[in-house]
């Protein structure tokens, strides 16, 4: 079988190295964002830039959607100059934005009228992740468009599971998301704990790593931590965005979120401080407020 052309929407801190894999692995991909400099990226990486999505979907066979939120995946689909209204049918639209469940639902029933099919492929893993090709993809929709997905996928990521129906992929990326932030919270609380208490924090979370303490966030979120840099991986704009959706879809089933529904209002409060174009774990900085110091 000939090998998919595939067409990238949104070149971010995520889209770009995971189109860049995807050349690597062979596929050929035409790219459109709305920063020149992206483009500019991805052809110097081997890709093709349109000026549109009409001309970046047009003959594409599968088509990979990574924006911010439901607003903008709902913009670059929908309407005459969207994707919708310009892909072929039979094409295959894989949408890895974090969105709402309800959102790729609709999504996906849009499409169906348009003979599109679609998945909805969150990801977990950050810019690191992107960048190395091991993110956690996790997905919605029918077996055989996942069948279909599963070699592109396997050039952006290593855990990579079809979770349900559409808008599944979103409710596990929501949960995910959930207990990254829970997770980072408790690192930055012991930091400012261990720090206070005059501990080497270098040598505490290497030890703490290697115990039941351990996390994936840990390991990957130490060294920001130890030199407060806080150079946005995944910023908390987007971690409040995503507090939204799991607490919205938490309520909407019954399920009470104790710890979660705090760590998402220390979120929002840090973002109303004017840090929310910092990683994550500058939830450092929240608790080294709370604690009388200056940051």
């Amino acid at each position: 079988m000939s090998t998919p052309k595939i067409a990238w929407i949104g070149l971010g801190i995520m889209g770009s190295p995971m189109s860049e894999n995807l050349l690597k692995a062979g596929y050929q991909v035409t790219g459109f964002t709305l920063e020149q400099d992206k483009l500019d990226r991805l052809t110097a990486a081997g890709g093709t830039a349109a000026s549109s999505i009409a001309e970046a979907v047009k003959d594409a066979d599968v088509i990979i959607t990574m924006v911010p939120a439901s607003p903008q995946v709902e913009a670059i689909s929908y309407g005459e100059n969207g994707i919708l209204e310009n892909a072929r049918q039979g094409a295959l639209l894989i949408d890895m934005s974090s969105i709402t469940p309800q959102t790729s639902v609709d999504l996906a029933k849009a499409a169906a009228e348009k003979g599109i099919r679609v998945l909805d492929a969150p990801v977990s893993g950050g810019e690191a992740g992107a960048i190395e090709a091991v993110l956690s993809i996790m997905v919605g929709g029918e077996q055989d468009d996942f069948d279909s997905a599963l070699p592109i996928l396997q050039a952006l990521g290593k855990t990579i599971v079809l979770c349900g129906p559409h808008g599944s992929g979103q409710t596990v990326k929501a949960a995910n998301q959930l207990i990254v932030a829970v997770n980072i919270q408790a690192c930055a609380e012991a930091v400012v704990f261990l720090e206070k208490s005059g501990v080497n924090l270098q040598a505490a979370l290497d030890v703490l790593n290697g115990g039941l303490a351990g996390s994936t966030v840990l390991t990957r979120k130490k060294g920001n931590f130890l030199n407060r840099d806080f150079k946005p991986g995944f910023r908390i704009d987007l971690h409040h965005k995503d507090m939204g959706i799991v607490t919205d879809a938490a309520r909407n089933v019954g399920a009470a979120l104790p710890v979660g529904s705090v760590v998402a209002q220390l979120v929002a409060s840090l973002r109303a401080q004017g840090d929310g174009g910092l990683d994550h774990s500058a939830l450092l900085r929240a608790v080294e407020r709370l604690s009388g110091q200056q940051v």
